[in-house]
């Protein structure tokens, strides 16, 4: 334990004990006296200042001196339930916890003096089961501290993989100096001329939607949109409000105005000034990539190359576009089957999508964090290192090799301990016969430890397109044919 984690176990004694003593005092006045001396044995002033994250100091000296005289009783309690509910939650005392917000369910939302709240305190420690009934009871899990932290940045800062999975489930977005958002400008991005694009919600036609996915912020729908088939992204009503979310779909909308490319998701349109907010895009047929692994397997690498092709054109596109764009969340999930035929492919989904000026475009990204998802991440976003466009690169390498093998790199970990293992330097073993000497060797090119050994796309395409002329020819590849 640090001098300062110390410290504090002292300081939550010697205020447990000045609020014993108060409580006898507010049924009997006699003992005042008593608590005047036992008061001034303790000096506030004389703590530790805020520590880091390790030694997170849930209590301010605001909240736990005691009441003036004439104050409130009412002020009185809850100065000291505030107190004790990040107390509580700072011990693991989920028990603790409950009982409080049984009591009084509006202190889950109490905070410090750093803004920090006990879902602050929960995360950072990792402490699930306080985090669970913190939740329960209405915790904002996007609540922003003194920092700008939310709990979710908080957690990944800390390394608390199980924390991470349940914030993320219930819609944790990491945001703030230590999260994968952090940005010094908190205001929404101005939007694009929307004249070309705005659409009104009454023509988009709901009655024979169908679900395609679904997740904490938003759900993505088929429906109509003129007569034409299309998909939607639609913000969820009890998100809709949520800056951080606005914010996210802002961004996601400013990028998707400027694409065009064959392999990049075509954008059609979005509806901003009602609610709820919605993305609108072309419907690809074919569904994901994902799935489409999962129901055909290892792919055959006259197959795998000519995915990687598309892949590949749709990304140098981004990375040399005149305003490059990181993808920062390129997975099979994000690559998108044209139809069922899987004539060709596209990418898509760019709400982790960071833009970057020309000028800067061969610098390193000046952000770190977690940003995207932890089975296909790059090392150095993993370990909150500054990082470049080459981070494509390697989800790129991992997407080849999870084609040609049939499976996801080590698929026999959780994708957080996954992300873990690979920046510790490991990488999945090449098992299937699919990998011919050049696709191995292109693979464990863009899967290189140093960002700055990893090819750009446009070597990549050359590479690949070497590669497809030694292979076998199939004859459904032929959008870009001469």
């Amino acid at each position: 334990m640090s001098k300062n984690y110390d410290n504090w176990e002292k300081l939550v004694e010697a205020v447990l004990r000045r609020e014993q003593l108060r409580q006898i005092a507010l049924s009997d006045s006699t003992t005042c006296s008593y608590i005047s001396s036992a008061s001034s044995s303790f000096n506030l002033g004389s703590a530790s200042p805020f520590p880091t994250s390790e030694d997170d100091w849930i209590i301010s000296t605001q909240e736990i001196i005691l009441p003036r005289r004439y104050a409130k009783k009412k002020e009185k309690a809850r100065v000291s339930r505030t107190f004790l509910i990040l107390s509580h939650a700072h011990k693991n005392d989920a028990a603790a916890v409950r009982k409080l917000l049984e009591e009084d369910a509006s202190l889950v939302h109490a905070r410090n003096y750093d803004n920090r709240t006990p879902l602050h305190v929960a995360a950072i420690h990792g402490w699930t089961d306080v985090a669970d009934c913190l939740l329960e009871f209405g915790a904002d899990v996007n609540a922003q501290d003194r920092w700008r932290n939310t709990p979710l940045a908080d957690a990944e800062g800390a390394k608390r993989s199980s924390m991470i999975e349940l914030l993320q489930l219930h819609g944790g977005l990491s945001y703030g100096q230590n999260g994968s958002h952090y940005e010094r400008r908190h205001v929404p991005p101005p939007l694009p001329n929307k004249r070309h694009w705005e659409i009104d919600p009454v023509e988009l036609d709901f009655s024979n939607s169908t679900l395609i996915g679904k997740g904490s912020f938003g759900e993505i729908l088929k429906a109509h949109w003129r007569g034409t088939p299309v998909a939607i992204k639609r913000i969820l009503p009890n998100r809709s409000d949520d800056r951080l979310v606005i914010q996210d779909f802002r961004h996601e909308v400013h990028l998707l105005v400027k694409l065009r490319h064959p392999n990049i998701v075509y954008f059609l349109g979005a509806v901003t000034e009602k609610k709820p907010l919605m993305l609108i895009t072309e419907y690809l047929r074919g569904g994901d990539l994902h799935q489409y692994l999962v129901e055909k397997g290892a792919l055959n690498p006259s197959t795998a190359t000519n995915f990687a092709l598309d892949i590949a054109r749709g990304m140098a596109y981004l990375h040399n576009e005149p305003n490059v764009i990181i993808h920062r969340d390129l997975k099979p999930r994000n690559v998108l089957l044209v139809n069922s035929s899987a004539d060709h492919i596209k990418v898509g989904d760019f709400g982790l999508s960071k833009l970057m000026r020309e000028q800067h475009s061969h610098d390193v990204y000046k952000m770190t964090g977690e940003a995207g998802s932890y089975r296909y991440m790059a090392p150095e976003v993993f370990k909150h290192q500054k990082y470049d466009k080459k981070v494509d690169v390697f989800s790129f390498a991992m997407i080849l090799y999870e084609m040609l093998e049939g499976e996801p790199p080590f698929s026999h970990y959780e994708p957080y301990e996954a992300a873990g293992y690979v920046a510790e330097g490991h990488r999945p073993v090449f098992r299937a016969k699919g990998f011919t000497p050049e696709l191995r060797e292109l693979i464990e090119y863009c899967w290189a430890a140093d960002m700055n050994m990893r090819p750009s796309f446009l070597e990549i395409l050359k590479r690949l397109e070497k590669i497809k002329e030694m292979l076998p020819s199939d004859r459904q590849w032929n959008i870009f044919a001469s």
